[in-house]
């Protein structure tokens, strides 16, 4: 199984299980995990979700080559099963815990701003280079970043799209704590055992609250970058992007205008 999913005291835990491709992503793991999400919304029994990956890898991203297969007619975002996941994360009701350690790299870095406690190890690395393939930021991302970090340094992260460290996270306040890579997971799940041992009401309606003022306009963010991000995967850069990955080269972006 490349994701594994599992309720446990009242903590359904999600692992990126796919270490041989750097748990890389790929439509059906998405799927699993919109479904496993959405169940949890009817089940009294979740109390709280917790994300995890492997101690040296969190997800490289999009596995690039099924991501390119897989892709709809027209490019359109919303019919891919990555929309179904990201919609469920973001929308969940039930607090949402992630333990991040190695690297985050892409939807790795864009999915922790839709949780609710993000913790890291000290070898986290996150990286959002989505320009560097041609693309624009994706489910949120421009907006939430901006709000986390302030302009400047989003600006730096989004359109550099350059690798930063756990300390730095901390630092922009995209994570919450810095542990040692062999504390993390127990840590995480430790406070994931807090959510479920408080009232499950108070919980879900202090997230609503602090949630309120933002879920218009991530909704309005999402929609107007699902767009942008429809039409440029079938551009010319997102081309000459994916080909260079594929044959190990940079691609040369300066052909377009």
């Amino acid at each position: 199984m490349e994701i594994l999913s599992s309720i446990t005291d009242g903590i359904l835990t999600l692992e990126f299980n796919r270490p041989e491709r750097k748990n890389a992503i790929t439509a059906a793991m998405y799927q699993t995990m919109a479904d496993a999400l959405t169940d949890a919304e009817g089940e009294a029994a979740v109390r709280a979700i917790l994300i995890v990956g492997k101690p040296e890898i969190f997800t490289a991203g999009n596995d690039l080559e099924d991501f390119m297969k897989t892709a709809p007619a027209g490019g359109a975002i919303e019919d891919r099963s990555v929309y179904k996941f990201m919609m469920a994360l973001s929308g969940s009701t039930k607090p949402v815990v992630a333990a991040v350690s190695g690297n985050a790299v892409g939807i790795g870095t864009t999915l922790l701003m839709h949780c609710d406690l993000v913790y890291a190890a000290d070898n986290a690395k996150f990286s959002m280079p989505f320009v560097q393939l041609g693309l624009c930021p994706e489910f949120g991302s421009s907006l939430l970043l901006t709000q986390i970090a302030g302009y400047p340094r989003a600006a730096e992260k989004l359109m550099l799209g350059e690798a930063f460290g756990a300390q730095e996270a901390l630092e922009m306040g995209l994570i919450s704590k810095v542990l040692p890579v062999e504390e993390l997971r127990a840590f995480a799940e430790g406070q994931a055992a807090k959510l479920v041992a408080l009232p499950a009401s108070s919980i879900r309606t202090t997230k609503q609250l602090m949630k309120a003022a933002r879920t218009a306009p991530v909704a309005d963010a999402i929609a107007a970058e699902n767009t942008h991000f429809g039409n440029m995967l079938t551009a010319p850069e997102a081309k000459e992007a994916f080909m260079a990955f594929f044959q190990k080269r940079k691609p040369d972006f300066k052909q377009f205008a």
